[in-house]
């Protein structure tokens, strides 16, 4: 594992209020953080790696701007075809003895892609993936199986799909900070987008979400250039770094080092639980993470 510094991050606006109240009422006993899976698209472009970005209503553990994702669902632990590495797989690569708990962080992966960007990592056989889920009868979909209206493997079952678990490869394990009302234990994966696919907002859901350049993001970190397009209340005139949280942050600093999707896809990982502390520094509340810090041209200083 790559040597580990000490690195300090924003402390987002909307866990102000939390982090004062841990520090002032001492602290107590975490509340439980839930099981949540994340997954990070990802694409080559003429100025380097573009991931998809979008923007998230409300308190989110996953940050104001975050890859798509979201908590596990009880429907992720149904029965759903399956073609790719196994469970037992998927739990030696992502650190747990817990098979059945490693199968639904990758089923719900798959599901929270579908319903944020329609993106569908599935197919009948593992040479073939589904094509054209941007029409109006797959957004219907979407939105039945974000309002939980149908399940995920239901829909899968009824067109003769399984989840292609090949097409994930896995990232990392953050935890949200200790001080935080709402807490997640969320798997990162990464994932390219099939052919003939194409992310979109969810109809009626979705504010904002686009491709954005990991080398222009972090470039522009300091600025207030993507919260000010975004345009929302709490995104505007807000940096990167009040916008993301510390492991969205550091994953897009290992895109704008990597060579490319293949570079990026390719370096082995080894399981690891990453969390940021609350420390206060010259009277500022921040966020301290023990992460490698990126050097650029060398993606391969992971985390």
């Amino acid at each position: 594992m790559p040597h580990l510094a000490r690195r300090l991050f924003a402390l987002p606006p909307d866990l102000e209020g939390a982090a004062q109240s841990w520090l002032d009422h001492g602290e107590r006993t975490p509340r439980a953080a839930r099981p949540a899976s994340s997954v990070v698209l990802l694409r080559d472009s003429p100025t380097g790696l573009e991931t998809w970005l979008g923007y998230r209503p409300g308190s989110s553990p996953l940050g104001v701007l975050a890859f798509p994702g979201g908590s596990l669902e009880a429907s992720d632990d149904d029965a759903v075809g399956w073609l790719g590495p196994s469970a037992q797989h998927w739990a030696d690569h992502l650190g747990t003895d817990d098979v059945g708990l490693a199968r639904r962080h990758v089923v719900g992966a798959i599901r929270e892609l579908f319903e944020e960007t329609g993106v569908l990592l599935a197919g009948p056989d593992m040479s073939t993936t589904v094509e054209g889920t941007s029409s109006h009868e797959w957004m219907k979909i979407r939105v039945a199986v974000a309002e939980q209206e149908k399940s995920f493997p239901e829909l899968l079952a009824k067109r003769g799909l399984s989840v292609r678990t090949d097409l994930l490869k896995s990232l990392v394990n953050w935890r949200t900070p200790d001080f935080a009302h709402r807490r997640f234990d969320t798997r990162y994966f990464a994932a390219t987008v099939p052919v003939n696919q194409q992310p979109s907002l969810l109809e009626g859901k979705g504010v904002w979400g686009r491709w954005v350049c990991a080398t222009k993001a972090i470039a522009e970190r300091d600025t207030t250039a993507l919260g000010d397009e975004v345009g929302q209340e709490n995104t505007v005139g807000l940096t990167l770094g009040q916008l993301l949280v510390p492991g969205s942050e550091i994953m897009l600093e290992k895109m704008a080092a990597a060579n490319g999707c293949i570079a990026y896809l390719s370096y082995k990982r080894k399981p690891h639980v990453y969390q940021a502390k609350l420390v206060e520094e010259d009277g500022r509340l921040m966020l301290e993470v023990e992460a490698a810090i990126t050097v650029a041209g060398d993606p391969q200083r992971e985390r």
